[in-house]
């Protein structure tokens, strides 16, 4: 029954052509070219999507025809200041707004540390150092002058005005 039957041998399975996002595609999401030119008929590779036994010509990959038109590509790095080592003392100052807030030096030691915050996160790490420094300066005056307040209070409970 296979008389005058020549078969064919396959090509052999060499590595895949083309990038890796080529390679990566299904069978049936490949296209095949419709003209088999001389260069790409060494290149045959069968289709998995049908049950016969056709070839059908590699498609040159279109990404490696990009990464070929591109020349002398640069790598551009941005390199911002450490803006981790700029404390913003906002712990520090919701302690000094809930507690000890006197004459409301805490609520301005958090306006300033919220401030710090934003700064750092706009890599403007002179204008956060600064904000910090003021912040400290107002959680330092809260904190003295409400700890100073208290003491005060104890002496005069403990010591009441009425014995002098």
């Amino acid at each position: 029954p296979f008389e005058g039957v020549a078969w064919t041998p396959r090509p052999p399975q060499g590595p895949p052509q083309g990038c890796f996002t080529c390679i990566a595609k299904p069978p049936a999401l490949r296209q095949a070219s419709p003209v088999l030119s001389p260069s790409s008929a060494v290149y045959l590779m069968e289709s998995k999507s049908c049950k016969g036994d056709s070839l059908q010509p590699a498609v040159p990959c279109k990404h490696s025809v990009e990464k070929k038109t591109m020349t002398n590509p640069t790598t551009v790095i941005e390199i911002y200041p450490d803006t981790t080592e700029v404390n913003d003392y906002y712990l520090w100052s919701i302690f000094n707004f809930v507690y000890l807030n006197f004459c409301c030096l805490g609520f301005i030691a958090l306006a300033y540390s919220l401030k710090v915050r934003d700064k750092k996160l706009l890599n403007d790490l002179n204008g956060a150092v600064e904000d910090a420094k003021t912040a400290r300066l107002f959680n330092i005056t809260s904190s003295a002058l409400a700890t100073f307040c208290i003491i005060l209070i104890f002496i005069f409970l403990r010591y009441p005005l009425t014995d002098y």
